[in-house]
């Protein structure tokens, strides 16, 4: 498809097609670069059981592809770093939860609703007595 579209590029720039087929050929090899984790090499024996847990990337030194972790930290330990985060995260919202100022404010008292509607009444009542006098 590249090279299609780049002969046609050609074309109307009006070359003789050299520059397309060298853009197709490295377009084809990636630009030169060549695969992202180096040569494929292609097994000429059986591999060992445990080739897929490790990542070579191309370095003299393949890497484990899951972290070895587990034996630095004990089984204890683990746990109170989970219980030390954790309590952490709880204390944060307790604190939230106790400075809170929304929950500070009072409530609109229900006596505040009859003195608007004793307001609206006598506004209407202004009203309707403007309205008879005109």
């Amino acid at each position: 498809m590249a090279g299609r579209l780049t002969n046609a590029a050609s074309r109307i720039l009006g070359g003789n097609g050299v520059v397309s087929r060298s853009v197709a050929s490295s377009l084809r090899l990636r630009s030169g670069m060549g695969l992202p984790v180096g040569k494929h090499i292609v097994p000429d024996k059986p591999l060992p059981a445990s080739d897929e847990l490790m990542w070579d990337n191309g370095t003299p030194y393949p890497e484990p592809c899951i972290d070895r972790i587990a034996d630095t930290v004990g089984k204890y330990e683990a746990l109170a770093w989970l219980s030390g985060g954790l309590s952490f995260f709880v204390g944060l919202g307790l604190l939230a939860v106790w400075n809170d100022k929304a929950s500070k404010i009072p409530f609109v008292s229900a006596s505040i609703f009859r003195h608007i509607a004793f307001v609206i009444r006598l506004i209407c009542l202004h009203l309707s007595s403007l309205e008879m006098t005109m």
